[in-house]
């Protein structure tokens, strides 16, 4: 879809004297973009960047990575103007949404007891009649669930690294997201699905359903599927394939399947200050390797322990570009939980992704 065409677009829903914006993932600049990647930064005490709320952010026609326009929890940045559109419905308006996180907000001792038993995901999904974003993200206790009233970032979130993926869909996509959540058997804290919208999307509207009835049991995971993927097109035509796996898989998402399904040697970056750990893999006959250290911009090399986000990059750009965000990551524990992770193919974003390693784990140690 030509930029012209995604400009005529959006003002078919703008009526004479009526601003009425569909939902979208938005940029620094407060319009809508068909999809983002943001880097938020650690925290490192000696760096002038490092207090933990600047970000990376990159979207179409992008070259490489642009500096934030304002720090992270600020609601006129990407990621604040994206899930605030959350925050300015009213009760009574035509938009569904699931906010779901293995790690929910205000977390109680038997919320740290129940989220075990579901998948390792993070996510929020908002939509309306039209179209509306699917947000992929690693950040733990995020965000608020509606009722508190606006948009904010944790604090918990600001020490380690974290990663988000935004795309803009057509209504018809988000069926296929539901059935793609459905599968990562997320820890689901808020969401409303409305009449007039539960016939588009049955598979959220069944999943919020879940989520709500009081003393209801979850799906056991041998009706759920084992793991699946489906190519989502973005409202201006862009392709991502979503990989989702629950808890029956049993083993690692990115040497079983990801690797061998993209035919891409894979760099993986994500959380390794947790126990059971897996190795860089070579065993499928492509190379799943961890990464080791990484270096953003002008911020000093750091170490994966200090980056919460999970993705994955084409070691080589001979394979696709491949660049993949997502919410689980390489351990013995997680082989046994639901999770995913969205690939695009894309040069620019795959030159950013891959630049930032600086170091990994080969397979021989």
């Amino acid at each position: 879809m030509s930029i012209m065409l995604w400009l005529s677009f959006l003002l078919l829903y703008v009526a004479p004297g009526e601003a009425v914006t569909p939902i979208s993932c938005y940029d620094d600049r407060g319009g809508p973009t068909d999809w983002f990647y943001l880097y938020k930064l650690p925290h490192l005490p000696h760096h002038p960047k490092g207090d933990g709320l600047q970000y990376l952010l990159m979207e179409p026609g992008s070259e490489g990575w642009t500096e934030g326009a304002v720090l992270v929890n600020n609601s006129k940045g990407a990621l604040g103007r994206t899930v605030g559109q959350l925050y300015k419905q009213g009760e009574a308006g035509e938009i569904a949404y699931i906010l779901y996180n293995d790690q929910k907000p205000k977390e109680t001792d038997l919320d740290f007891a129940v989220r075990h038993e579901k998948g390792h995901t993070k996510g929020v999904v908002l939509l309306d009649k039209t179209q509306g974003f699917w947000l992929v993200h690693s950040t733990p206790h995020f965000p608020p669930p509606k009722g508190e009233g606006g948009y904010s970032y944790p604090e918990t979130g600001e020490k380690n690294g974290q990663n988000f993926l935004c795309v803009t869909y057509p209504l018809e996509k988000f069926q296929d997201i539901g059935e793609q959540l459905t599968i990562n058997e997320p820890l689901i804290y808020d969401c409303n699905i409305p009449d007039s919208l539960a016939s588009s999307v049955p598979s959220m509207a069944e999943l919020c359903g879940q989520s709500q009835r009081k003393g209801s049991r979850s799906t056991p995971h041998s009706l759920i599927l084992s793991n699946r993927s489906v190519e989502l097109t973005s409202l201006a035509g862009s392709t991502f394939t979503s990989f989702a796996k629950s808890a029956s898989f049993d083993t690692d998402l990115y040497h079983s399947w990801v690797a061998p399904a993209l035919q891409s040697n894979l760099l993986v970056e994500f959380w390794q200050d947790s126990i059971g750990i897996l190795p860089s893999d070579c065993s499928q006959g492509w190379e799943v390797l961890n990464v080791k250290t990484i270096s953003l911009g002008a911020m000093e090399k750091f170490s994966t322990t200090k980056d919460h986000s999970k993705w994955a990059v084409g070691k080589v750009d001979d394979t696709g570009n491949w660049i993949c965000v997502g919410d689980i990551n390489r351990n013995e524990a997680e082989e046994k939980r639901g999770g995913g992770t969205v690939c695009h193919s894309n040069s620019a974003v795959w030159k950013a992704y891959r630049t930032a390693v600086v170091e990994f784990y080969p397979c021989d140690g």
